[in-house]
């Protein structure tokens, strides 16, 4: 590298953000912190606006969290979360766009962060993002989603997931079907891809499915699938193309 990293430094509490550009002064040849945020809507505003190599980002903040601050960029540079959750399964962290620094911030970690830098890419997708996020909320609940709530006029319905065959978007809107009947819900397919358990796979862009209700899956032209559920109708879901891997890692083939 010729030239120091750019760096912004985001985090809500003054004394964590004053720690790390403290550790960041030790390494000058690779760091160069051009300003500081403490929430994630001034963060979006700055790293839309200066455009930095890299970030050091708080998970847990008011407003939006890290995680929301990433979803919501025109570019994502190199990630380098900062959390105190050490509880939590940190490994899904560890791609070539992303690393991880406990809090409080040690130097010792710091400089291993330092020299796995030259292997990062500026390439980190919302792919990486939602499999990180899912990891992250799924070792955090202690209580695992066991059902949806349906708006129905004043009243609100519970549908129990072991019940729900597969969610379904149509423009605007998200349709969870069961045996019984179908309900219209307010939850985005992204936001419910992240929530919900193991048990529901996304096979395509508007449809995420409930492993357990699956029939029979048949091979199809283009890396494509045909997955029968077996629910009441014996609905056929052909699998979107970009789905291919993730099918195939389901179905251990």
């Amino acid at each position: 590298m010729n030239q120091a990293y750019t760096t912004l430094i985001i985090d809500d509490e003054p004394p964590a953000r004053a720690r790390l550009y403290q550790l960041l002064e030790n390494f000058p040849e690779t760091f160069r912190v051009v300003d500081e945020v403490k929430n994630g809507i001034e963060a979006v505003e700055k790293i839309n606006q200066l455009q930095p190599d890299v970030i050091f980002l708080d998970i847990e903040m008011p407003g939006w969290n890290g995680f929301e601050v990433l979803e919501r960029l025109d570019k994502i540079p190199i990630v380098i979360f900062c959390t105190a959750f050490d509880q939590y399964s940190l490994k899904a962290f560890e791609t070539n766009s992303i690393d991880y620094l406990l809090k409080p911030v040690r130097l010792e970690r710091l400089q291993q962060t330092v020299e796995k830098l030259t292997t990062f890419k500026n390439n980190l997708s919302m792919a990486t993002i939602k499999s990180v996020l899912k990891a992250f909320y799924e070792q955090k609940e202690e209580k695992k989603m066991t059902s949806i709530t349906v708006k129905k006029g004043d009243k609100l319905i519970f549908i129990k997931l072991d019940e729900v065959s597969h969610f379904e978007a149509d423009e605007k809107y998200v349709t969870v079907y069961t045996n019984k009947e179908n309900h219209l819900i307010e939850q985005s397919l992204s936001h419910l891809e992240i929530k919900l358990p193991q048990a529901f796979i996304r096979v395509h862009r508007s449809v995420i499915l409930n492993k357990n209700q699956v029939l029979d899956v048949q091979k199809y032209f283009n890396s494509r699938f045909v997955i029968t559920l077996n629910n009441n109708r014996k609905t056929s879901i052909t699998s979107g193309r970009s789905y291919n891997m993730t099918i195939k890692d389901w179905m251990d083939i």
